[in-house]
């Protein structure tokens, strides 16, 4: 096990990741911004090393000041948490440069499923449905082609995004180009990355995603499904499990494909993979995979009883799975707001 991990966040996962790390006998390293000096986070860990800046981009989300302080600090693992750069592929990528663990996937799976569209052709290879759409790359005439074979109404996503942003519904023809145009918008100032593509939209699918973890031997299982469709500007509201829209069918069906695009694309530690789900048809197709810890992840730490925190830091330090998928069982209802 590790000796000493470098928290490189803040608030309430900060807080959670210094609750596992003391229980795992492991020194927990916070940053902080200066106006969090006296933040719970910094209160509950056991060293706290000063970021210089004031906003976000000085300090949160600047790779080379968390670097820094991962040296300064004689860390040997990073837990990035969620948000800030917990998907940044190059943060992964430069903290093993450095010698140092880094608590999640590998930088390349970070960069595959960061792509959505990289990410569905990963889905199709592993024999998962994914929705309908165009991937996008022509010209506007180009996009009202497929948005007319795909039918009305259409989703423009970003390529590059998440959390909701670089978004845009077009219910007709005359609306795409706006959409077109809002979505790239939004994504190249969010994402630097304006491109965007099309998925065909089901505004009565249900949003069911399913928590993964991997080991760095290629072991996959499912800790069992989310429910989060009820939301607001495509923000999750409330998050619930197990489901009430699936049975025991298909909650197997969902979770192995959860499974097989996860081994796809040689996934490591805590992952989410999302559908949406035809509550009528029973049909499931593939959204998008989230390569961190969710928000979300103590609605299924409570009908499991897994540390999924605890788990990643035994992954990341080399350990197998201790569970296989037969020996896993929920018991009870967690829901989340």
């Amino acid at each position: 096990m590790f000796r000493r991990l470098l928290i490189a966040n803040r608030g309430e996962i900060a807080v959670r990741i210094a609750r596992a790390c003391r229980e795992a006998g492991i020194t927990a390293v916070v940053v902080h911004a200066k106006d969090d000096a006296r933040s719970l986070h910094v209160r509950t860990a056991d060293e706290a090393i000063l970021l210089e800046g004031a906003t976000p981009s000085e300090t949160y989300l600047n790779l080379a000041a968390i670097l820094d302080a991962a040296r300064r600090a004689r860390c040997d693992a990073l837990h990035p948490g969620y948000g800030f750069l917990s998907e940044n592929a190059e943060l992964a990528r430069a903290v093993r440069a450095e010698g140092i663990a880094f608590v999640g996937p590998k930088a390349e799976t970070i960069r595959l499923m960061g792509d959505k569209v990289r990410a569905r052709e990963a889905a199709r290879s592993a024999g998962v449905p994914v929705m309908q759409g165009y991937d996008g790359g022509g010209s506007p005439a180009d996009y009202q082609k497929e948005a007319a074979k795909i039918g009305f109404p259409v989703l423009v996503k970003a390529v590059g995004g998440g959390g909701g942003r670089g978004m845009r519904v077009a219910a007709s023809k005359k609306e795409l180009p706006e959409a077109l145009e809002g979505a790239r918008r939004e994504a190249s100032g969010a994402f630097a990355d304006p491109r965007v593509f099309l998925e065909k939209y089901l505004p009565s699918a249900r949003h069911v995603e399913v928590q993964v973890l991997g080991d760095l031997e290629g072991r996959v299982i499912s800790l069992f499904e989310r429910d989060c469709s009820l939301q607001r500007r495509h923000q999750k509201i409330i998050e619930e499990s197990p489901s009430p829209a699936l049975d025991e069918e298909l909650r197997g069906r969902i979770c192995r494909a959860a499974v097989a695009v996860a081994q796809a694309s040689g996934y490591t530690n805590a992952g989410t993979v999302e559908f949406l789900l035809d509550p009528v048809s029973r049909e499931f197709h593939f959204l998008e995979v989230n390569t961190r810890l969710q928000v979300e992840h103590p609605v299924t730490e409570m009908i499991t009883d897994i540390d999924l925190i605890l788990e990643q830091v035994r992954v990341a330090a080399g350990g197998g799975l201790q569970l296989t998928q037969d020996e896993l069982k929920f018991h009870g209802h967690a829901i989340e707001c």
